[in-house]
């Protein structure tokens, strides 16, 4: 949660500063904030609403400034005002911070710096940091050998719990900042003759392309010429400058109304580019260059535990019904932030796998740390390099998706999809699926990007739909086997986008309870394919339509629907059922889009919610 950009240079901040933010207002977009330095004096704007807000307000100095911090909200302690936004200054003016994620002893912390008659301006935990930097900067002795900046910011790190990505500016050194990360991603942008510091890659592209990722427990001092890094108890760390590949206008919205509908519409290409380069020579099965266990290893594994939250959780639970399905391997699917605090029981021969598209999800994280902690082979798939859970695990694959800027994901689930159906395919050829099984298969997912872009042909029979059913406040999605999962992530991105109530369940537990819901008012939205539990299928739609219950059924081509059991019919094209889950999001993905645009409702950044969430 919460986006972060820092910057210290030669050039005037301008739109690096506001650019960078704007890119990160998924993260958040409660409030927003800027500070800087001029004429060793600390200046800051701070506005409730979205970045363009604070933009407008501005004066022009502030953008002719060379040090500056600022930070765009999703609130966590204390209610969406003025006061609570970021940056937060300490009560001596001295100091300005932004912060990301949650001090649990900030309350101790607050009121022993209460008691040194320090004070507090608003209800955050952000504002006891950067008080205590106060504090301890006070007592700091100005050494010629050492920088009391940076050495009353480690002070002040040492005491806190919790977790924090800071960026933190002084009045006393305007040409410095001091950035430090604990559960909290932070990245340095590496320019010539700046630096810059952002909670994701996203926010320094339009400056730079080699970028630092810093770890736990780091702390880094900023320079306009250098940078340093080290950690909190004062150990020296060598960074490693990577390249982002990024295209820049990956980023930008183009001729797209929205980031949602630029990525729905993005997906044959990010499918492409994730199976690039990953199938053998002889087309029989898929290769991941990243996993870092040998193949025998694998071949050996007893159980696979998939950790994951939110649509990522729904890909997991996919990746369940096609691991066991084609490598007969047994498949748990758990949520994250359930897993970590339990005694999970697991043998040496487990695998665990988390998925996340920003590889900084804080329980699926934490989650895996917990399992590396116990011994245990960890994977991850993830679609930014050099993320922290990317860091964390013992290999990966990579989505080369590129970057997803929507709330709502779209484009990372299909890849994390596809990118786990490629991974069933690998275990499978290692234990016992055939080899022309395995061609099989890699002939569907090669097809794959074909099918989905004819798939998107469908879009104006989806607005159609979609305007006939906006204004409901109540819908049911329902699906047997491999629909199930794509039911709840058809219900889970309504709810998300449109703030219409809905339920995934599968189609035979509807008569245990959600068949009550039936009613003209609650339509359901139906997706089959044509298979053994067709038929099966239509009982449940029939048992639907038997209590007058509105029907938009959503099915493969070659699925016989007899047209009066059906009120809307939504096709996708026939295939392969490795891939049928991935073609059936995409109908999912568009009717939920043109239902929250009939409905109003501001699609790329929903209330209430953030792209990664980083704070527990």
């Amino acid at each position: 949660m919460c986006g972060i950009v820092g910057y210290v240079g030669s050039k005037q901040i301008g739109t690096r500063l506001i650019e960078g933010l704007k890119r990160l207002e998924y993260r958040g977009y409660d409030s927003s904030g800027l500070s800087i330095i001029e004429n060793k004096q600390l200046q800051h704007t701070k506005r409730v609403g979205r970045v363009k807000t604070l933009e407008a307000s501005l004066p022009e100095n502030y953008l002719k400034a060379r040090t500056g911090i600022c930070h765009t909200r999703w609130a966590t302690h204390g209610d969406v005002t003025e006061k609570n936004a970021h940056p937060h200054i300490s009560s001596d003016q001295c100091f300005a911070l932004v912060h990301n994620g949650v001090i649990e002893n900030y309350l101790q912390i607050k009121h022993y710096l209460e008691s040194k008659e320090y004070t507090f301006a608003s209800d955050t935990d952000s504002e006891a940091i950067v008080n205590l930097i106060a504090y301890h900067y006070e007592k700091e002795p100005d050494a010629p050998d050492s920088n009391r900046f940076l050495e009353s910011v480690r002070k002040a790190l040492l005491h806190l719990e919790g977790t924090f990505g800071i960026a933190v500016i002084s009045k006393d050194y305007p040409d410095e900042m001091i950035c430090a990360r604990r559960g909290s991603p932070l990245i340095i942008g590496v320019g010539k003759n700046e630096h810059l510091i952002a909670s994701d890659v996203n926010a320094l592209t339009h400056c730079t392309q080699n970028v630092v990722y810093l770890n736990d427990n780091e702390i880094v001092h900023l320079t306009a010429e250098d940078f340093s890094i080290s950690t909190i108890s004062k150990v020296s760390v060598d960074a490693v400058i990577q390249t982002v590949d990024w295209d820049t206008s990956d980023t930008e919205l183009g001729d797209f109304q929205h980031f949602m509908e630029k990525e729905i519409f993005e997906q044959p290409t990010a499918l492409e580019n994730g199976m690039r380069g990953r199938f053998s020579d002889d087309g029989s099965t898929a290769l991941f260059g990243g996993l870092n266990i040998h193949p025998q290893e694998l071949s050996q594994i007893d159980r696979i535990i998939f950790i994951a939250c939110g649509t990522a959780w729904h890909a997991c639970l996919i990746a369940e019904y096609l691991i066991e399905r084609f490598a007969r391997i047994p498949v748990e699917v758990e949520y994250a932030s359930e897993f970590r605090y339990r005694n999970a029981p697991l043998d040496k021969n487990s695998l665990v796998i988390a998925i996340s598209q920003s590889g900084e999800t804080i329980d699926s994280l934490s989650a895996l740390k917990e399992a590396k902690r116990k011994g245990y082979k960890t994977l991850s798939i993830n679609n930014s390099v050099g993320s922290s859970i990317a860091r964390e695990c013992d290999g990966g694959i990579y989505q080369h998706a590129g970057p997803e800027i929507g709330v709502a994901s779209t484009k990372a689930f299909t890849s994390q999809v596809m990118l786990c159906a490629m991974l069933a395919l690998y275990l499978g050829r290692l234990r016992n699926l055939s080899y022309a099984d395995g061609c099989n298969i890699v002939k569907a997912l090669k097809e794959l990007p074909k099918l989905v872009a004819k798939t998107l042909e469908s879009k104006d029979i989806i607005k159609k739909v979609a305007k006939k059913y906006a204004h409901y406040e109540d819908c049911l999605f329902l699906g047997r086997q491999l629909m199930f999962p794509i039911a709840l992530e058809g219900a889970l991105k309504l709810k998300e986008i449109s703030y219409i109530h809905a339920e995934g369940y599968p189609a035979a537990e509807m008569k245990h309870g959600p068949i009550a819901l039936i009613s003209e008012k609650c339509p359901t939205v139906f997706l089959t394919t044509n298979g053994e539990m067709f038929q099966k299928s239509m009982a449940n739609i029939k048992e639907i339509k038997a209590r007058k219950g509105q029907i938009i059924c959503i099915a493969s081509q070659d699925c016989d629907m007899p047209e009066d059991a059906i009120d809307d019919l939504i096709q996708v094209p026939e295939a392969h059922e490795i891939i049928q889950p991935i073609l059936m999001s995409i109908p999912v993905q568009l009717l939920s889009y043109y239902i929250a645009l009939e409905r109003g409702c501001d699609v790329d950044k929903p209330r209430n919610l953030a792209k990664s969430v980083t704070v527990e």
